[in-house]
C-alpha cells in the first residue's frame, strides 16, 4: 500500500465517521492539553463531562494556577488517577512561570511539562501547532501492528520503535493533528480490542493480520501485568453531639493511591481479616489502644480496581464508649458529616457513603 493511499484513506474516513467532540473544535493549546490529560487512561464518554468542568471552572490556564489544589482534586474527583490532576495543577504553574503564561510551541518544551510524556507531547505538538510529531497510544499500536503485520511485542523497545519507523513515514506532515487523531479513532471505534468491526474497516483488503487470520494475535504483548490484593478496613467512628454527626477523617499524604485526598481511618492488611474468628475486633483494638467501642456493622465488600492492584475495602462503622479523646485519632480532621463532601475523596468512599 502507499504512503499516499493510506493517509488518504485514514483521513477520509475520519471526517465522515469521527465523533464530535468539543476538544476538536478548537486550536487552543491548552484546551486540547487538558482533554488529552483527562483521556489518559479513561473512555471518552466519561472523560467528556469533566472536560466541560474543567473548561467551565478554568476557561485560562492562570485560573487553573491560582486555584487551590484541593479544589482541583474535587473537580476530579472520580475520574482517578490523580497524579493526572496533580500535574496538570503544577504544569500550569510551569506554564505561567516559565513560559509566560503562554502554552508552549515546541515539541521539546511541551515534554518539559510534568506529567506530559512523548504520546501527549506529540498529540498535543500535531493538534495545536500543526508539528509533524506521530502518537503513539494503545490505539495506535494496534492499529498499526495489525495492519502491518508488526511481529515484535508492541510494548518493548523494537515493537515500539519499529511502529515509530512505519508511522515516520506514513504521516500526513501537511496536517499530522488529522492524521493522528484519525489512526486513535479508528483504533477507538472499529479496530478494537476485542471483537473488532473488520468488515468495516477501509484497511480490510490491505490489513496484514485480517488476511492472516491473526487478528487474536496481534498485536504481541510480552509483559503480564501483576495484580496486586490490598485489604482496605475503613473505620466510620461516629460521635453524636447536638442533633449532630461527626466523623473522623484523613488526608492521604503518603507515596501512595489518592495522595492528597481524604478517606476514614484505615487498616491495611496484606492478607484478608476472618470476621468469625475476631480478627477485625482485635485489628481495631489494636489501632485505636482500647477495645472500649461498639462494633455496630460491617458494610458488604467494596472492589476497586486499578491498573495494577485491586481494593477489596470494608465499612466498619464503630462507636467510641469512653469520652475521652483517643491519641490514634488526635492527628484526624473531626468533622460534621454533611461537610464531608467538601472535601475530595476517593470513588470508593463516595459510593459507600451513597449506599449508606
Amino acid at each position: 500500500m502507499k504512503n499516499q493511499d493510506f493517509k488518504e484513506k485514514i483521513v477520509n474516513w475520519y471526517h465522515l465517521n469521527k465523533r464530535d467532540l468539543p476538544w476538536r473544535d478548537t486550536d487552543n493549546p491548552y484546551f486540547i492539553w487538558l482533554s488529552e490529560i483527562i483521556l489518559q487512561q479513561t473512555r471518552v464518554d466519561q472523560g467528556l463531562d469533566y472536560y466541560n468542568k474543567f473548561i467551565f471552572r478554568y476557561p485560562e490556564i492562570k485560573l487553573l494556577a491560582e486555584a487551590n489544589e484541593e479544589e482541583i482534586l474535587k473537580l476530579w474527583q472520580g475520574l482517578g488517577y490523580y497524579s493526572r490532576a496533580r500535574n496538570l495543577h503544577f504544569a500550569s504553574k510551569q506554564i505561567i512561570n516559565e513560559f509566560n503564561g503562554e502554552f508552549p510551541d515546541k515539541y521539546e518544551d511541551i515534554l518539559k511539562l510534568k506529567g506530559i510524556g512523548p504520546y501527549s507531547a506529540a498529540a498535543i505538538a500535531s493538534i495545536a501547532f500543526n508539528l509533524p510529531y506521530p502518537v503513539i497510544d494503545g490505539n495506535v499500536l494496534r492499529v498499526i501492528s495489525r495492519i502491518f503485520g508488526v511481529k515484535n511485542a508492541v510494548d518493548s523497545s523494537e515493537g515500539r520503535d519499529e511502529i515509530y519507523k512505519i508511522l515516520n513515514i506514513i504521516i500526513d506532515k501537511n496536517n499530522p493533528g488529522t492524521f493522528n487523531q484519525a489512526i486513535m479513532e479508528l483504533g477507538a471505534l472499529v479496530c478494537k480490542p476485542q471483537n473488532p468491526l473488520c468488515t468495516e474497516c477501509v484497511f480490510l483488503n490491505e490489513c496484514f493480520a485480517y488476511n492472516n487470520k491473526s487478528i487474536d494475535i496481534l498485536p504481541i504483548k510480552s509483559k503480564v501485568v501483576k495484580q496486586r490484593n490490598r485489604f482496605f478496613y475503613y473505620l466510620f467512628i461516629k460521635n453524636n453531639k447536638d442533633n449532630f454527626t461527626f466523623v473522623y477523617l484523613n488526608k492521604r499524604k503518603e507515596k501512595d493511591i489518592w495522595k492528597n485526598l481524604y478517606d476514614f481511618p484505615l487498616i491495611e492488611t496484606e492478607l484478608e481479616l476472618s470476621f468469625t474468628d475476631n480478627d477485625v475486633f482485635k485489628a481495631i483494638g489494636k489501632y485505636l489502644g482500647t477495645n472500649d467501642f461498639t462494633l455496630n456493622s460491617i458494610s458488604k465488600q467494596y472492589k476497586h480496581k486499578l491498573s495494577h492492584q485491586t481494593i477489596n475495602a470494608y465499612f466498619i462503622e464503630i462507636d467510641l464508649n469512653s469520652s475521652e479523646d483517643n491519641k490514634a485519632l488526635e492527628n484526624y480532621l473531626y468533622i460534621n458529616i454533611y461537610d464531608i463532601y467538601n472535601y475530595p475523596i476517593p470513588k470508593l468512599i463516595e459510593n459507600y457513603l451513597n449506599d449508606r
